[in-house]
């Protein structure tokens, strides 16, 4: 398996072109904040129940350091995490959270840059009163998630890479960015036109005038 820190050189779309649609989480979860940085590790997995946070402030002391928490939270009306948490999470070697709900204390998390992708911001904090689940499989954006899969998070979306395709996405998506960066503007268009004049031809397309 590769080193999970390698990904945080592929951008999310060039993994994506690797892995396809169902791998990458609804637009809805973005970065909280302009320029955040870019977030890649393994999955420490948690559901909440609605309106309950406990068991994300449970995993900040058990997820291992440079792994990414993410959170299949049970609403969007309380707030999984605020500036305290995501701080200890920061100290603990956490690398950031990917949450299917809301924060708060956005001005703080955003200070210390500890990056966070969610929803939204609500003020209102959740309770303490119920289980639910840690480093099971859970759905997170729309995506299935399992322990062990490696996120990859910026703002141009968030993927999800399945441990069992780690080896072959990482090659594909190396070969695609040193594709790009041998390539010129002009050899890319070039090519580019070529490839949809033949699509067109293809499909039957008769230009008029």
């Amino acid at each position: 398996m590769n080193d999970p820190l390698n990904f945080a050189a592929l951008s999310p779309t060039t993994c994506a072109d690797a892995l396809g649609r169902e791998h990458c989480m609804d637009r809805g979860i973005r970065e909280l904040w302009p320029r955040i940085p870019r977030l890649a590790g393994p999955a420490y997995t948690v559901s909440c129940p609605p309106g309950d946070n406990l068991m994300l402030h449970a995993a900040i002391y058990r997820a291992a350091p440079g792994a990414v928490i993410v959170v299949q939270a049970g609403d969007a009306d309380y707030a999984m995490a605020g500036g305290n948490v995501c701080a200890i999470a920061q100290n603990r070697g956490i690398a950031g959270f990917v949450v299917d709900g809301v924060i708060r204390d956005l001005a703080e998390v955003r200070e210390a840059q500890f990056p966070v992708f969610a929803r939204g911001v609500m003020p209102v904090p959740g309770k303490k009163q119920q289980l639910g689940t840690l480093n099971q499989a859970i759905v997170c954006g729309g995506v299935r998630v399992n322990p062990g899969d490696i996120i990859v998070a910026d703002e141009e979306g968030i993927v999800v890479i399945p441990a069992a395709q780690q080896a072959a996405v990482w090659q594909m998506a190396q070969q695609r960015t040193d594709q790009d960066a041998a390539q010129s503007l002009a050899d890319w268009e070039t090519n580019h036109r070529a490839k949809v004049e033949r699509m067109l031809q293809d499909l039957g397309f008769e230009p008029g005038g």
